[in-house]
C-alpha cells in the first residue's frame, strides 16, 4: 500500500510517479479511456487560493488541470477583487477553470438544473474573461450522474466516459478512502484513471489531519474577516486598537 502523503510536497510527489509511469495529463475534453491518460479534476469547496500552489506546483511540470468553481458558496465569493485575481492567475498558468455545480440549490428536475447550469457558467465567464467548458457536481443530483448528455451545453465530470469508461478516485474526507490511486486497477492495467483532488487538503508543506486542516481554515477566514471588519467599521477598528494597547 502506497502511503499518503497529503502535503504540497506530496502532492508533487504524486504527479511525478504518474508522469514516471509514463501517464500523460489531459483535460476532458482530450482524454482517451483506453490510454494513459490522466484527468486531474480540483473540486474547489472551501477557498480559491488554496489552489494556487498545487497550480504553481502542475506548471512547473508541465501539467495543466481542470479547477472546478463554486458559484454559490458561504465559505468564498468569486466576484472579491482576490477571487478574480486568483481565478486569472489559474488560467494564466495554463490550466482551465470549469464550474463547481450544486444541484441541491434547485429543483431536480433535469430542466431546470440545465438551464441554471448554464447560468452559473456564464455567471463564471464573465468573472474569469474567459470560455468555460467543463462541470463537476457539488453534492450532485442522483439523476445526473452517469447520465451522457450534456449539462448547460458543456461536458460533466460523470458522464460515463469519465465516470464508467475509466478509472475514478478521488481524495475526499482528506483520505484515499477506497485505495491509493497509483494502486488502482486501471494504473496496473496502464489505461485512464480520473483523479478529484482537493486543494485544502495538500496546499500546506506539513501534514495534519483533516479536522485540523478545516480549523486552520476556519482561523484563517475568521482573521480574514477581522480586518475587514475593521477596515470597514471605525467603532471596531478602536476596539481592536485599544485591545492591542
Amino acid at each position: 500500500m502506497m502511503a499518503d502523503d497529503f502535503t504540497l510536497g506530496g502532492y508533487g510527489a504524486l504527479i511525478d510517479a504518474f508522469l514516471a509511469r509514463g501517464y500523460q495529463v489531459r483535460s476532458f475534453h482530450n482524454v482517451e479511456p483506453d490510454a494513459q491518460h490522466l484527468v486531474l479534476r480540483h473540486d474547489i469547496d472551501y477557498c480559491i487560493e488554496y489552489a494556487l500552489p498545487l497550480a504553481e506546483l502542475e506548471q512547473e511540470r508541465g501539467v495543466a488541470s481542470s479547477y472546478f468553481i463554486l458559484m454559490q458558496s458561504e465559505f468564498y465569493n468569486p466576484l472579491t477583487p482576490t477571487s478574480r485575481h486568483s481565478l486569472r492567475r489559474l488560467l494564466d498558468l495554463g490550466h482551465e477553470v470549469g464550474l463547481h455545480f450544486d444541484a441541491s440549490q434547485y429543483d431536480a428536475d433535469e430542466d431546470i438544473l440545465d438551464h441554471a447550469c448554464a447560468e452559473e457558467c456564464r455567471r463564471l465567464q464573465d468573472i474569469v474573461g474567459g470560455d468555460v467548458k467543463s462541470v463537476s457536481f457539488h453534492r450532485p443530483a442522483k439523476s445526473l450522474m452517469g447520465q451522457d448528455r450534456l449539462l448547460g451545453g458543456r461536458l460533466h465530470a460523470y458522464q460515463s466516459k469519465f465516470f464508467s469508461d475509466m478509472g475514478y478516485c478521488a481524495d475526499s474526507q482528506g483520505r484515499f478512502r477506497y485505495g491509493h490511486p497509483l494502486e488502482h486497477d486501471v494504473v496496473h492495467q496502464n489505461t485512464a484513471l480520473q483523479l478529484v483532488i482537493h486543494p485544502v487538503w495538500w496546499c500546506r508543506d506539513s501534514a495534519e489531519p483533516p479536522v485540523d486542516r478545516m480549523k486552520r481554515f476556519l482561523a484563517e477566514r475568521g482573521q480574514l474577516l477581522e480586518r475587514e471588519m475593521a477596515a470597514n467599521s471605525l467603532p471596531y477598528r478602536e476596539y481592536l486598537e485599544n485591545i492591542s494597547s
